[in-house]
């Protein structure tokens, strides 16, 4: 298992130590610091992967993230990850990978046949066939296509991998590990600023660790060293900065377990996701480089030339034994050199320039450079064995004189580069179109960040260290730490180079000549699309999948946008780019939702009673995130038993409801009433200090949105309690309007739901059990009357006691803060024991509330119901409020509107399932349903089952029958008033 194409010397890997690997079933090895795609090259693996849609071979074209072809499927079972770039696979011992989109094998794929009848496979081809028989598609065409679809598989078990994640606020965030980024760092790290430096690759450094320059590897290392010796310094290493949004706020995965394999013990996690919040940014994402257009372009063997000396310079890897170069431009002439000098014989250089540069051309002696030519065509089956070029013409659209042949097995291209803009981009910047670069540069920021070196337009090394420095040292000095200017840079002349050829395709009588490599999109389906009519670029992309596969267009999106450009006739900048969105590279799962999976993938909120409720037994269930007490069986009772207890204890002696989890909002201003009267549909200015009131708030639709009881504590503070589950939204509603639409309202909310323990007390003798408690508190009907507050000291404990009832019996609501709350509930119990006192659930509290006819938001409405609907008309003040216009659209005044209506079935006994639709007569489909059943219950002390529901007109109806419909049976009810228990108020009131 030798490396053939692994020179003897050099490179930036661990020779004393050989990793043994499988690709496609086949033995390799490398060592570490090598990628996958550097191993492959080196063992002589050409054929890496098929493409998407022709099932054409594909071998590997660039090193890093750009990569389009070099797609595998990393491991196997629970670990395995499909579409991972060769390019971007830290190499491990064990490595086991395969090719993908192949059967039965990626030498001999049956679906190579595709390219055969590549003439029906054209740009949209899938808008245009598939259409007659109409029969065929669903029997025959879509679940061929489903299967054709895609490239790797799935994992069909859970990851066992662990992901982590972790926030950070900096001053400066430096994004790229390059030589312009390591200058911008240390320019800030020396003034004291919290710096984070953020690079994508396992080493610092960038170009410097592959292109022979004034300064290479070992000047980083020493910048790296000093950096690391900084105490506000941070360095991130395999971090990917995928995403920049509002405010400065990037996020970043970092792949902590590069080169390690899948592990699952304890130790570093997986994959770290980063959230980043920073005072400055500066981008210093380098640039990619751009392939050419030509004819067989995709062929295995053709290679990026910054990717060719990489690969030779930091893993000692020659990709082929017989080079000819093809570059528009002055750069890949290095490249060049640098396989002269490892030993590669470079047969020839293809320049369509009529005058490469002279420095470029010095010291190469020995290939032969053709200049004002180009490829048209490449030979090969499986990898490239030869080109043939010609001479171009002066107008680029045509080739002219004789075709000459070249034998190789390497062909080096380079069409220019293009500054890394996507974080640009994404913060919202405009990019603009430089003809000098043919390219994309970054415009004016939106956002307070520098683009700085190769991702700002700048090449050359002195330019790029100088801008970094620049950029470190302002944007420090914006965040208030300044040491006088940045620090001394080492000299660096840059060298003058002519300027390239915008070349973006060769013309050709024959041939494919790709444009994005993922997907297939060649140049006559951009052409195609723009006879069509497709002259958006945003259309084009939709059209032909430019650019929509994982690598997002890194490599083809700028020659798409200057071939479309050309098609219609327009300028390139007037073509403008498509829609950068993150992430930048693809993202695992795993590390978006970091620990938030299985027990973990939502928080787990409880009450301050919680240990005893599981003391007692208690049999809990999910509301929102909290875990709630639903009903406390005793010995062998069921459910249905626990809960007539409960509800009997209530109404006939006394029980208590941990009721900590509803929502507390408080609302402090001077315009604290005026805010609320536009928020709720009833008044709150007219509200008397130390009383409660009702509240219903619907969205601007004037559908219900919550409701509770606000209570008001002062001229300028008011106490809001919620729905348990809708807490959090009716909090960001307030927030929205307060912050969007009335800054003017001197008013700030303030979330206390975790702030205050809640035991309800609930029945005939609750009065007695708290005047046990709280013996100085006058607890008469008319001291204390219903829907009051009052605040006084319960066994001790300083609290608040509301006169509220969800339940329609007399009922305080004693709130503590929340560190009493478990003496407050043991108090309870023991001054309740002699009354026989009973804890209930939430099982219980449904039914109690429903007895009364009190609804619950989320189960009484569903988005569609207004408080009309739900008997609530004179709450609705005549003033304006959210949802006011909306409620008198004639709509919504309809009187066959869906009402809320008690049912009662006319066997006692049946409890109707909820959700059960509503018949008006039965008979045979198709019956219109007239209404729904939203809540339905056994009443203990009704002696018979109920419900409450929603039916078209249902308050014009009380005394119809209805049936109620489902799968096996029809169960007949009664349409009656929402209230079953004390419509009078008399025991509420007490």
């Amino acid at each position: 298992m030798t490396q053939p194409f692994r020179l003897a010397a050099g490179g930036r890997i661990d020779r004393s130590r050989t990793l043994t690997f499988t690709f496609d079933g086949r033995q390799y090895q490398g060592h570490p610091g090598d990628t996958l795609a550097s191993a492959l090259l080196a063992n002589g693996v050409r054929l890496v992967a098929r493409s998407l849609k022709y099932h054409r071979p594909r071998g590997i074209l660039a090193a890093g993230p750009e990569e389009p072809s070099a797609l595998v499927q990393l491991e196997a079972g629970a670990f395995t990850e499909p579409n991972r770039r060769a390019t971007e696979i830290a190499l491990y011992e064990g490595l086991v990978a395969t090719g993908q989109n192949a059967w039965p094998s990626l030498e001999f794929d049956i679906g190579a046949l595709a390219d055969l009848l590549a003439p029906l496979f054209v740009a949209g081809f899938y808008y245009k066939t598939f259409i007659r028989p109409r029969w065929a598609w669903r029997v025959l065409w879509e679940p061929l296509l489903r299967r054709s679809a895609g490239l790797g598989d799935g994992p069909r078990l859970p990851d066992p991998s662990r992901y982590d994640k972790c926030h950070a606020h900096c001053d400066v965030l430096v994004v790229g590990g390059g030589p312009a980024g390591l200058a911008a760092a240390l320019a800030a790290g020396v003034t004291g600023a919290r710096v984070i430096l953020a690079d994508e690759r396992a080493e610092f450094g960038g170009s410097l660790l592959w292109r022979r320059r004034a300064l290479g590897g070992e000047w980083a290392e020493a910048e790296v060293a000093e950096l690391a010796r900084m105490p506000e310094v941070r360095l991130l290493p395999r971090t990917t900065v995928f995403g920049y949004y509002d405010q400065n706020y990037l996020m970043a995965a970092q792949r902590v377990g590069d080169g390690f394999g899948p592990y699952t013990g304890p130790g570093p996690p997986w994959q770290r996701l980063w959230h980043i919040r920073a005072e400055r940014v500066v981008l210093a994402t380098g640039a990619l480089e751009r392939p050419l257009g030509f004819a067989g372009n995709d062929r295995p063997g053709v290679m990026l030339a910054g990717a060719v000396e990489a690969y030779l310079q930091q893993y000692a890897v020659v990709a082929g034994r017989r080079a000819v170069v093809f570059t528009n431009n002055d750069g890949a002439y290095a490249t060049a050199r640098a396989l002269v000098a490892a030993g590669v014989a470079v047969a020839a250089i293809v320049d369509p320039r009529a005058a490469p540069g002279t420095a470029a051309v010095g010291g190469l002696w020995h290939p032969p450079i053709y200049a004002g030519h180009a490829v048209v065509a490449t030979h090969g089956r499986k990898a490239l064995a030869g080109i043939d070029i010609r001479r171009l013409g002066g107008d680029g659209f045509a080739t002219e004189g004789r075709t000459r042949r070249i034998a190789c097995d390497l062909l080096v291209v380079s069409g220019g580069w293009s500054p890394a803009i996507y974080l640009f981009a994404q913060s919202q910047g405009r990019p603009v179109f430089d003809e000098t670069l043919a390219a994309f540069v970054p415009g004016a920021a939106a956002q307070p960040q520098f683009s700085v070196g190769a991702a700002n337009g700048s090449f050359g090394l002195g330019r790029c260290l100088a801008e970094g420095a620049a950029a470190g040292a302002r944007a420090a000095a914006e965040c208030g730490f300044s040491n006088g200017g940045p620090p001394p840079l080492p000299l660096v002349e840059d060298a003058e180079e002519a300027p390239l050829r915008p070349l973006w395709l060769v013309p050709s009588e024959n041939g494919k000549a790709f444009v994005d490599l993922q997907n297939d999109v060649t140049a006559a389906d951009i052409a195609l699309a723009a006879r069509e009519g497709f002259q958006s670029i945003e259309h084009l992309k939709r059209y032909t999948t430019l650019g929509m596969g994982t690598d997002q267009g890194k490599t083809g999106n700028l020659n798409a946008v200057s071939l479309l450009s050309a098609a219609v006739g327009r300028a390139v900048a007037e073509t403008g780019t498509t829609t950068f969105r993150p992430p930048w590279t693809p993202v695992a799962f795993g590390v978006l939702a970091g620990r938030e999976h299985g027990a973990l993938m939502d928080p787990v909120r409880l009450t301050p009673m919680y240990d005893w409720h599981r003391a007692a037994g208690a049999v809990f269930e999910d509301v929102g995130q909290w875990k709630r007490a639903r009903f406390y069986p005793r010995l062998s009772e069921d459910m249905a038993a626990a809960v007539r207890r409960e509800c009997l204890a209530a109404r006939d002696a006394v029980a208590v409801l941990d009721a900590s989890t509803l929502g507390k909002i408080e609302v402090k201003g001077p315009d604290a009433a005026r805010f609320l009267d536009r928020i709720y549909i009833n008044r709150w200015r007219n509200l008397a200090v130390g009383r409660c009131r009702y509240g219903v708030m619907c969205r601007d639709d004037g559908m219900v949105f919550d409701d509770g009881v606000g209570t008001r504590l002062a001229d300028d503070h008011f106490v809001l309690t919620t729905t348990t589950g809708n807490a959090a939204a009716v909090l960001d509603w307030l927030e929205e309007w307060l912050q969007t639409e009335w800054p003017d309202l001197d008013v700030f909310c303030t979330s206390v739901t975790e702030e205050w323990a809640n035991a309800t007390l609930v029945g005939p003798r609750s009065r007695e059990v708290l005047a046990a408690l709280a013996p100085g508190l006058a607890l008469d009907r008319e001291a204390f009357p219903f829907m009051a507050i009052r605040e006084a000291e319960v066994a001790g404990m300083p609290a608040r006691i509301f006169r509220i009832s969800f339940s329609g019996e007399l009922s305080f609501e004693v709130n503590v803060p929340a560190a009493f709350g478990p003496s407050l509930w043991e108090a309870v119990m023991a001054a309740g024991e002699p009354y026989g006192i009973t804890p209930y659930g939430t099982e219980a509290m449904h039914v109690l509330r429903a007895e009364k006819g009190y609804i619950i938001v989320g189960q009484e409405t569903d988005g569609s119901v207004t408080p009309l609907d739900l008997g609530l008309a004179a709450l609705v003040k005549r003033e304006d409020f959210l949802g006011r216009r909306s409620l008198r659209r004639p709509d919504t005044a309809r009187g066959d509107r869906k009402q809320l209506v008690g049912l009662l079935p006319e066997d006692p006994a049946i409890v109707i399932p909820e959700g059960a639709q509503l018949v008006a007569e039965l008979r045979r489909p198709p019956t219109p349903m007239i209404g729904h059943v939203t809540s339905s219950y056994f009443g203990p002390r009704l002696w018979r089952s109920f419900a409450l529901a929603l039916v078209a007109g249902g308050r014009a109806r009380h005394g119809e029958r209805v049936w109620a419909v489902g799968p096996r049976r029809r169960i007949a009810a009664r349409i009656c008033p929402p209230v079953f228990w004390d419509p009078e108020g008399g025991r509420r009131d007490g």
